[in-house]
């Protein structure tokens, strides 16, 4: 696999950032998971915490080196998260259980598969068309399926927060699953939080990635989205890769492209932050300024590590 990808988060005018993003390769796969911890329950960045943890373990775990079903792994890595979520809750004897929203691609043999719960979102573009964009799981959409809204309500309706599916919630989640979208050299797909997409048309969206790298429109959106945002700007994360192909030699005239094809069968890259136990309310957070360097760091130097192969 050849791909080239950049991450971000913002903390906006918060005061702690609930957001979690990272992703996680062998030779053959790719996972990509977003998640934004909820901020009208107790932790929601335990939450996100847990999930992104749970997802890059499952992973780990099954990817030797691609994933034998996708959709059966996104759909019981994300439950698995849900139960570890609730756990957690019981365990602390939390008077609500912390809840998260979230979004996971899986890539692998030129094929991609994502699967949602919430209104994290995933967008999927070619030449500077979406081609997919998960549904939110909110009470406005729930609205404009049915016909009592129209989807020029969907960023000023009074219930365009509420939502109806997480992780974490006393009923088990739906989580819905996308069909399998074939990629091309030059595909991009993109997850994000609320924060990025409710401060940005998709139309710029869309310009912005056809425009430039991921390296380059990531951050541009992000400051973009906070601007707007202002004092009261939610946190705003961003997880993007351009797609460049599987099982084609490598062009070392691409720049800033990881390349998975020397990499072993059982060899795993993650920038996911792991921690022995989610942080408490009060504690330092776990995926602060300083880890998200660290993870910024990380990519890089995989991104490093990866053009002195093709050498």
């Amino acid at each position: 696999m050849q791909f080239s990808v950049y991450q971000q988060s913002h903390i906006g005018g918060r005061k702690v950032n609930q957001d979690r993003m990272g992703y996680c390769y062998t030779r053959d796969a790719l996972l990509l998971v977003l998640a934004d911890g909820m901020g009208g329950h107790v932790r929601g960045e335990v939450a996100a915490t847990i999930t992104m943890q749970t997802m890059s373990a499952q992973f780990q775990a099954q990817a030797r080196p691609y994933v034998k079903k996708p959709e059966r792994f996104l759909e019981e890595a994300l439950l698995q998260a849900h139960e570890e979520i609730v756990r957690y809750g019981g365990q602390h004897q939390l008077p609500d259980t912390p809840r998260t929203t979230v979004v996971a691609c899986l890539v692998q043999h030129n094929h991609a598969v994502w699967a949602h719960c919430g209104d994290s979102r995933l967008y999927w573009l070619r030449r500077g068309q979406i081609l997919g964009r998960t549904r939110d799981h909110s009470h406005v959409e729930y609205l404009i399926e049915r016909g009592r809204a129209t989807p020029a309500e969907r960023n000023t309706h009074p219930d365009r927060n509420k939502l109806y599916n997480c992780l974490g919630a006393s009923n088990l989640p739906r989580v819905e699953l996308s069909r399998q979208a074939l990629l091309v050299p030059g595909d991009v797909i993109m997850l994000c939080s609320d924060g990025l997409w409710s401060m940005l048309p998709d139309t710029e969206i869309a310009h912005q990635l056809s425009t430039q790298t991921v390296v380059r429109a990531v951050p541009d959106m992000i400051s973009m989205a906070t601007a707007i945002g202002g004092a009261r700007a939610d946190n705003t994360t961003a997880l993007a890769i351009m797609w460049q192909g599987s099982g084609i030699q490598a062009d070392p005239a691409l720049e800033d492209v990881i390349s998975t094809q020397m990499l072993d069968a059982d060899h795993v890259s993650s920038t996911i932050v792991a921690t022995p136990e989610p942080v408490a309310e009060g504690e330092a957070d776990v995926f602060d300024e300083e880890a998200i360097e660290r993870a910024i760091a990380e990519i890089r130097d995989a991104i490093e590590k990866s053009s002195q192969l093709l050498k």
